[in-house]
């Protein structure tokens, strides 16, 4: 009976790999603008319809996890996630869209803990749950490896078949990872009696900031850096169209973005050596971002543009992992989980807002916004009121 259980963990690398291979991912933009007819403040407007979806639907959907198990969470996710692909592009209609975003939504919050959940009590049944960070952190990488693989592919199909095809093929990998879901065995767990309830959650969760004065700002330098970074992953194709570079090669800058990520998340702690302090880490990381978006804002230089988004989403992009590991240091363990889901929420709401105003003013103009965003960062980099004293560990 062990061995099935270990047979999860290969079976859990196959299945976050296959359903992290989106093909679209590097030509999304030319799906919604040029397939699609919508503009770019109107694709923002869905990624906040996406957002909000992902919040309301994150506890209904856990209470599949609750009552009917991981793997069954997991064969939902990914049969809502192929209905939601084959929405996007059965038409190309606003509404359709925002169909698409709600259903994908639902696919992502069925598969939102409930895979990490199967691959830790998997490992607690074969006596090697010690090991769960290593294999946790694999698994979040070979994520991260299938981007790198699916967008160039994409932009291939994009140019040579049609933006459309990029989103459609999508569903091979997507039903893939049903199959794999269909073989794990569910592991047993303890049943607790707990309510869930989003608005509770997020009041406690903001309650305990009240007397708590470094985690508000850890918790404001987090959001805001994320925020302005983030919004990366939707510009930088727009940025390429205007500086026409070809299509069929978006896919390897989006494989070039995640790589960056990669490769500066396993090198922050000898570049916080390097440059003498983790303050100054974060400050050059997000004055880096600042500095970048400025340059985008009036190169005619493909090269640099390229360089200042792999900077943009290597330095911008990774601060997470460094701040939640900040903020865990603030809180007791008992309160853990509900002030980081309110911080989750908190990110989300905010980014979602963001991006919406964001994207209206790309319409308008693109290269003076990059411009304020830019200065922006630039300007809360200097105004940061976090101290060195405040980042233990």
């Amino acid at each position: 009976m062990s061995d099935q259980y270990k047979l999860n963990i290969p079976k859990a690398y196959t299945y976050d790999f296959l359903k992290n291979f989106m093909l679209f991912s590097g030509v999304l933009v030319p799906f919604f603008t040029q397939w699609g007819g919508i503009k770019f403040s109107q694709i923002m407007v869905l990624q906040a319809i996406f957002t909000t979806g992902m919040f309301l639907f994150e506890i209904p959907t856990g209470v599949v996890a609750d009552r009917y198990g991981r793997k069954m969470s997991l064969i939902m996710s990914g049969i809502f996630t192929s209905l939601a692909v084959l929405v996007y592009s059965s038409r190309p209609s606003f509404p359709v869209f925002i169909a698409g975003e709600l259903i994908w939504a639902v696919g992502l919050t069925l598969a939102s803990g409930a895979d990490t959940a199967l691959v830790y009590d998997s490992l607690i049944q074969i006596g090697e749950e010690k090991g769960s960070k290593k294999i946790l952190n694999r698994i979040e990488s070979i994520g991260l490896f299938a981007m790198v693989f699916a967008a160039p592919l994409g932009s291939l199909v994009a140019k040579y078949i049609g933006v459309r095809w990029a989103m459609i093929l999508s569903v091979i990998p997507i039903s893939f990872s049903i199959v794999i879901a269909l073989t794990f065995k569910e592991p047993p767990v303890v049943r607790k009696n707990e309510e869930k309830e989003y608005l509770k959650i997020l009041r406690s969760g903001l309650a305990y900031f009240k007397g708590h004065r470094i985690l508000r700002l850890l918790t404001i330098d987090y959001v805001v850096i994320m925020t302005l970074s983030f919004f990366l992953i939707w510009v930088y194709q727009v940025v390429l169209k205007s500086l026409n570079f070809p299509l069929e090669y978006y896919g390897f800058v989006h494989a070039g973005i995640v790589i960056a990520e990669i490769i500066v998340l396993n090198s922050v702690i000898k570049m916080e050596a390097v440059v003498g302090s983790k303050k100054r880490y974060i400050f050059i990381s997000t004055a880096l971002v600042g500095l970048c978006y400025l340059v985008m804002s009036y190169t005619q230089n493909i090269v640099a543009a390229i360089a200042c988004m792999l900077i943009i989403a290597g330095f911008g992009l990774t601060v997470k992992p460094l701040f939640l590991s900040y903020m865990n240091k603030y809180i007791e363990s008992d309160n853990r989980a509900t002030v980081l889901s309110a911080v989750s929420m908190a990110r989300s709401i905010v980014t979602a807002a963001a991006n919406i105003v964001f994207g209206y003013f790309v319409d308008i103009n693109m290269r003076y916004t990059l411009f304020a965003l830019g200065i922006i960062t630039l300007v809360f980099a200097f105004a940061s009121r976090v101290t060195e004293e405040h980042l233990k560990g």
